[in-house]
């Protein structure tokens, strides 16, 4: 008799700060107008937490190891990670191309037993807001400029090469990759990512065609936009579930990706009206007489003009703007004076001043829960993070709430997707 597994192991790469990881485990807070409780009946939030909030359960999904380059997104993930009983040493802070070498020289560094992996390739390369150097990317594997102008496949931008060596190495049951929007618009890049990750293995893996999400879709309060690749090991699929991710047309019972339930891109019955900044403050009090270090936090930058990025004011009735992984300088600001042209005159009058969005506010518009904390001190042999490299961390993750969208999609299909284990 097959049932359902009650653990699904999870190998992340590139995994930041983890907000896919998170995304993935469940187990969180979020702001209630994010959650469509029609569309996601069978979600089963708890409703009984704080007024405004609602709690995401516990997936299936287990991660047993993540990877990164970044010392402050490693102690940023193990310190909240750690309070969920996973182990500091789950966390490899190693170059995902060393450790794929290290593998094949003999090293005992990737686990077996994986069923997904995960991973969001470095995307600056792709991304409209860089040079969009792509494949021809001039940093390497570790963040370093390359010493010469020829690409290869150790530079950042083909680093997506090095997930698929680790995909071939676990033979997951199924993989998700994630990007930048950015990266469908470059020439042929998108179907050769395709066709590379299709030719891993004896068999193959069969890769749905790319989607791009968007996250105010999925009530995120972010104009935010990914590009989700998702395979399957065909060997592990049962017949039917290998027939319609084969088809052209994929049948909506069998598509793996999450259906939207707000309104920002599309309209519908059922869909929420796209989850607003102010419904996404709700509770948090000004840095001056907060309790909460990363909402006390933000960015002294000084206003430069309207000529340069990050130099606008968020609108409180609408979604927030795209939370980058920049310096502290281009973080728009929560509320501009009434001579830089600020909305925000009861605010102003009141006495409130001109100021950035906090660390906290930007976790708020990425949809992390308040219990993650980001700016943590050294500690004598251990590093900590500042308010700038909190900044950065958190405009490289994925959203959590639209990570659990795609987890909870994958969760909801296993069974009809491959059959079960046997009891």
């Amino acid at each position: 008799m097959c049932v359902s597994p009650t653990k699904i192991n999870v190998l992340s790469l590139f995994s930041g700060c983890g907000g896919l990881d998170l995304g993935m485990e469940g187990d969180f807070d979020v702001i209630r107008q994010a959650v469509n409780m029609k569309i996601n009946a069978n979600w089963n939030c708890d409703l009984g937490k704080a007024e405004g909030w609602v709690h995401l359960p516990k997936t299936k999904f287990h991660t047993v190891f993540a990877n990164d380059i970044r010392p402050d997104a490693k102690v940023a993930w193990t310190t909240y990670f750690g309070k969920r009983g996973i182990s500091s040493s789950t966390y490899r802070l190693e170059s995902i191309v060393d450790l794929v070498k290290a593998y094949k020289a003999g090293a005992n560094n990737i686990p077996n037993n994986i069923d997904v992996v995960t991973g969001g390739f470095p995307c600056q390369d792709f991304s409209i807001a860089g040079k969009r150097l792509g494949f021809h990317s001039n940093k390497s594997h570790n963040g370093s400029i390359l010493e010469t102008d020829a690409p290869s496949t150790t530079s950042r931008g083909q680093l997506y090469i090095w997930m698929r060596e680790v995909i071939a190495i676990t033979q997951p049951k199924l993989f998700i990759a994630e990007n930048v929007k950015g990266l469908a618009n470059l020439a042929d890049v998108k179907k050769v990512i395709e066709d590379d990750f299709r030719s891993i293995g004896e068999n193959g893996y069969l890769v749905v065609e790319a989607r791009v999400l968007h996250a105010a879709d999925f009530g995120v309060p972010q104009s935010r936009e990914r590009i989700v690749f998702i395979g399957f090991k065909k060997s592990a699929l049962t017949k039917i579930a290998l027939y319609e991710l084969s088809s052209e047309q994929i049948s909506p019972a069998f598509d793996p990706y999450p259906s939207k339930t707000h309104s920002y891109t599309s309209t519908g019955n059922d869909l929420l009206l796209p989850t607003n900044l102010e419904q996404a403050f709700i509770g948090l009090k000004e840095p001056d007489v907060s309790e909460d270090t990363d909402q006390e936090k933000y960015s002294k930058a000084k206003y430069m003009g309207k000529h340069c990025q990050g130099q606008t004011e968020v609108l409180l009735s609408g979604i927030g703007p795209t939370i980058r992984s920049e310096h502290h300088g281009n973080i728009e600001f929560r509320r501009l004076s009434a001579e830089h042209g600020g909305k925000y005159m009861d605010e102003l009058k009141s006495g409130l001043s001109e100021r950035r969005l906090t660390i906290r506010e930007c976790a708020r518009i990425q949809t992390f829960p308040d219990d993650y904390q980001f700016i943590i001190p050294s500690n004598g042999k251990k590093k900590g993070v500042s308010a700038s490299e909190a900044y950065k961390i958190i405009g490289n993750a994925v959203p959590p709430l639209l990570g659990y969208h795609i987890a909870k999609r994958i969760e909801n299909n296993w069974d009809l997707y491959f059959g079960g284990v046997e009891e």
